[in-house]
């Protein structure tokens, strides 16, 4: 992958402290983390403008992780970026813990909604784009989705709402990994044409590649790609990236790592470059 302001070692260590927290607490969802890592270190190292030592500052950004299931990926994040320290990590999924399996807003600075029920994140998205509208405020406001999570009708109730009310401050990111629980999203619940249905709910749409940093980054430099309209990027992406046997492997929805298979996940992630 391309070098882009660090943001491939800020993805390589993502994806290591998620191996690690998961495996630790016995948490499962470490494939749905790495389809992620890559568009999370381009948004925290490039995009989103929050500053960890101000993590409540009004004109930030606002980013939601409504896949709320890949929770560790963006508490990994967070402390890759200063927002609490990175020691803090090892108590994922621990007893007592604040970094619960599911991403929490409790206790978390730089976390702006708890999520995992599905389907929820977009319509706070939408609602915090629209008071921004309002108030004559800059943030911008972008919501990380699943794509079994577009199962929701709730979802596209968001859509039609963001659309109505000329959202350019919304970015929807898709993460288009394909897998979704316990089957390919093409048997669970088919999405194709998905890129032309949002856009017939008035969005502007892009496809990109979800793993290539550098487009990820010019793409989302781009927003909003239309005025008056807001931005869906739906990300091609491969569920387990970056361990080979964890790659497009619907077991690995599920499934955490220990003994043997962390150790080989371990040796092919300190090796990415």
């Amino acid at each position: 992958m391309v070098e882009i302001d660090g943001s491939a070692e800020l993805a390589r260590n993502i994806r290591l402290h998620c191996l690690r927290m998961t495996s630790a607490g016995g948490s499962s969802h470490i494939a749905s983390c790495f389809s992620i890592a890559d568009i999370l270190a381009v948004l925290y190292g490039t995009i989103l403008r929050v500053r960890p030592e101000d993590p409540k500052d009004a004109e930030r950004d606002r980013f939601i992780l409504s896949k709320g299931h890949a929770g560790a990926a963006v508490y990994a994040t967070l402390a890759e970026k200063g927002f609490f320290p990175i020691d803090r990590l090892k108590g994922h999924y621990q007893d007592g813990s604040d970094l619960s399996g599911h991403v929490s807003h409790k206790n978390i600075p730089g976390v702006e909604l708890s999520t995992g029920s599905l389907g929820h994140g977009l319509s706070v998205g939408a609602g915090m784009a629209l008071s921004a509208k309002k108030l004559n405020e800059p943030q911008r406001v972008f919501v990380l989705l699943s794509d079994g999570e577009c199962d929701e009708g709730s979802n596209w109730e968001a859509i039609l709402f963001a659309a109505h009310h000329q959202l350019d401050n919304l970015v929807a990111i898709v993460d288009y990994n394909k897998i979704q629980s316990l089957a390919p999203v093409s048997e669970t619940l088919a999405l194709e044409p998905f890129a032309e249905k949002w856009r017939s709910f008035g969005w502007s749409v892009k496809e990109i590649d979800g793993h290539s940093h550098r487009e990820i980054l010019v793409e989302f430099q781009s927003v909003p790609l239309t005025p008056r309209r807001p931005t869906c990027f739906i990300a091609h992406t491969t569920k387990g990236k970056g361990v080979s046997f964890m790659e497009n492997s619907v077991l690995w929805h599920y499934r955490t790592a220990k003994d043997e298979e962390f150790e080989a996940a371990y040796k092919e992630l300190e090796r990415l470059k």
